[in-house]
């Protein structure tokens, strides 16, 4: 595919040095910004960060090798963005519709101290007639840390919209037998791999440590989880406001995926993903907004 022509309006969000736009995967428009510490990308498309990394250290994103850069259908890796639904959906795409919709680039700045934001809205017309009256936006902060919030004002002025968000973050692991996640031990979660179907399990056997398929809601947490990685040597904290449910995931070689994933790669990977979702959906009224944080970073162990 021939990339994508850059408008004059596009480059005009440009920063010298900091935030510049290209054509890459798939003719697909990509904002790269680059910090003191660290470098990113998001891609216009599902407004879709799909690499932070910083200085000196593994990328903290995992993105497929085999993902595809396509129109109506997702990219594979990095931190999707799951709204207004997370999970199944009949008749609609997995996940909801955001991930695989066009957003426009609408403001980008840095900080005195160097921090760069770079914010994107989803087109007022993009949505299907039940949602229109919602305004979306995804603001993204590099720094030595990633952080990412998501908004979403209901400008009805009469209809509330039942909504679930959530900011599916794959993390990049040296091996997956060699990592052990923290923050969890002893919650509640709904299992949902080997078709479990959602059944309410507990684990208290201390750090959880992924050995087979993992599929695990955990309704109710707001805490942090961190990713202590003994072959990378390093701890990936996943830090989350206004987020009531945490999923964590790893597809193993068991679930039966599509084609944008090598099964060898769950290896590399695991998801802590952050939102409200399920039994944690949200109500939001007409005329009021919520919006769900999440910073990631990481440190040496």
């Amino acid at each position: 595919m021939a990339n994508a022509p850059i408008s004059d309006q596009l480059r005009k969000l440009e920063i010298p040095g900091r935030v510049a736009i290209v054509s890459r995967n798939g003719g697909l428009l990509k904002i790269n910004v680059t910090t003191a510490w660290s470098t990113a990308e998001i891609y216009l498309y599902g407004a879709h960060v799909t690499g932070f990394q910083k200085t000196g250290e593994a990328p903290l994103l995992f993105l497929s090798r085999l993902s595809h850069f396509a129109a109506g259908k997702p990219i594979r890796g990095g931190v999707p963005i799951c709204f207004p639904w997370f999970g199944p959906r009949e008749g609609e795409p997995a996940h909801g519709l955001v991930r695989l919709l066009p957003w426009d680039w609408v403001e980008s700045s840095v900080a005195r101290e160097g921090a760069v934001t770079v914010r994107l809205r989803l087109p007022g017309k993009s949505m299907k007639a039940e949602w229109s009256a919602l305004c979306t936006e995804f603001a993204v902060t590099v720094t030595d840390k990633l952080t990412m919030e998501l908004t979403a004002t209901n400008e009805s002025a009469d209809n509330s919209l039942e909504i679930e968000n959530c900011l599916h973050s794959y993390l990049l692991v040296g091996d997956i037998n060699q990592i052990s996640l923290t923050g969890l031990q002893g919650a509640p979660f709904d299992d949902f791999a080997f078709g479990a179907n959602g059944a309410r399990s507990r684990d208290d056997a201390g750090p959880l440590r992924i050995i087979q398929e993992t599929n695990r809601v955990y309704p109710d947490h707001a805490g942090t989880v961190e990713v202590r990685d003994q072959n990378l040597q390093r701890a990936i904290r996943v830090e989350k406001f206004n987020s009531n449910s945490t999923v964590v995931w790893n597809p193993w070689t068991t679930q039966k995926m599509p084609g944008d994933f090598d099964p060898a790669e769950h290896r590399n990977m695991v998801c802590v993903e952050s939102g409200n979702v399920k039994r944690n959906k949200l109500s939001l009224p007409p005329r009021k907004t919520a919006s769900s944080k999440v910073i990631l970073s990481s440190q040496p162990l």
